[in-house]
């Protein structure tokens, strides 16, 4: 199988703040790579950081055999198509504006989209089931119609490599499924993915790969089977927690368990900022 990124010895960071060091790992085509770990891990900054957005502290990221560095930003971009958190997006664009920025890695800057370039808008519209959001301005649309339209534009821009930074945060658990599903589609046409997870029961289900960071290190890489474990979980989560297969669907289905000392210290505290005749206000005479 073809390696498609080669990791060596990289450690990454802000400035003079390490986060995770030592990281090696090869990416084969096909792959859907779940970037799992608590907030402050690491997965945003590991997904910039090959991505080119973020320098690297030490180590050496190769695409296809060659040097990151080698690359410009219009031949990353035409290799990697990454759809980053928080997206500002002025009022003024529609459904279809955005999609047809995902062709700007192969326009000049004097350059308008053509026919080539908006039948395939349409067509990755409708892949996402986004078609008749195509004249709708941005702002008057759901957060799962933008996640899937966001989607689109990265379908757009023709990449072997989709990197997807938290694609379901904050959808309901009906979009969630379904943008996993369509990536797990993506993957069987041959995209390669790596996308940062928080929906572990998901992450599971969808991922062929996982990796599992904490520590300031990638503590585990392989399928679920190895990665989902409780000592392995617990280790990289700081929490007791309880893993079950269900027996009928056959998913993972992953929680934390309750800490009876921790949960008796948090019901006195709450006592004391809540106290029980605080419940009902009375104004002052």
């Amino acid at each position: 199988m073809n390696t498609i990124i080669d990791i060596k010895n990289l450690s990454i960071g802000y400035s003079n703040r390490q986060i995770i060091k030592n990281i090696n790992i090869t990416v084969s085509p096909g792959e859907i790579i779940g970037i799992i770990g608590c907030n402050g891990s690491g997965k945003s900054t590991l997904l910039k950081t090959l991505r080119g957005l973020l320098p690297s502290q030490k180590g050496t990221i190769k695409y296809f055999g060659s040097d990151i560095s080698n690359f410009t930003e219009k031949q990353m971009a035409r290799m990697v198509a990454y759809l980053q958190q928080n997206i500002n997006i002025d009022f003024g664009y529609t459904g279809r504006d955005i999609v047809l920025l995902g062709r700007y890695p192969y326009l000049k800057w004097w350059q308008k989209e053509n026919m080539y370039d908006e039948d395939l808008a349409t067509e990755c519209m409708s892949y996402t089931g986004t078609a008749d959001l195509a004249d709708v301005p941005i702002s008057e649309i759901s957060g799962g119609q933008r996640q899937r339209i966001l989607l689109a534009k990265v379908l757009a821009q023709q990449t072997p490599l989709l990197f997807l930074d938290e694609p379901t945060a904050g959808l309901d658990m009906v979009y969630q499924e379904e943008i996993f599903r369509l990536t797990k589609e993506l993957a069987q046409m041959g995209k390669t993915i790596l996308m940062v997870v928080h929906e572990l029961n998901l992450a599971a289900k969808y991922c062929s790969r996982l990796l599992l960071l904490g520590k300031g290190q990638i503590i585990a890489d392989g399928n679920a089977e190895q990665v989902f474990t409780e000592p392995l979980l617990g280790y990289a989560y700081n929490a007791a927690v309880q893993i079950i297969r269900n027996p009928i669907s056959g998913n993972w289905e992953i929680s934390t368990r309750i800490d009876t000392d921790a949960r008796k210290k948090g019901q006195q505290l709450l006592s004391k900022i809540c106290p029980s005749h605080t419940m009902g206000i009375t104004p002052k005479k």
